[in-house]
């Protein structure tokens, strides 16, 4: 029961970050040693640096 719990608050915490537009660092790291094994993965802070630069942009355009 209680590692039904676990998954269960895995799922909702992962859902959570999706929603505020935080991608999940484990499951880019899972998909990087699965399909691209001879790629080194980025660390959480590239990352997450990418993923923010690819969200919002490189800050070049106008803004209002």
């Amino acid at each position: 029961m209680f590692e039904d719990l676990a998954k269960v608050g895995r799922y909702l915490g992962q859902a959570a970050r999706l929603m505020v537009g935080v991608p999940d660092y484990d499951n880019y790291v899972q998909h990087m040693r699965i399909t691209h094994p001879d790629q080194e993965a980025m660390t959480y802070e590239e990352f997450f640096r990418e993923r923010q630069q690819a969200r919002y942009g490189s800050g070049k355009g106008s803004c209002c």
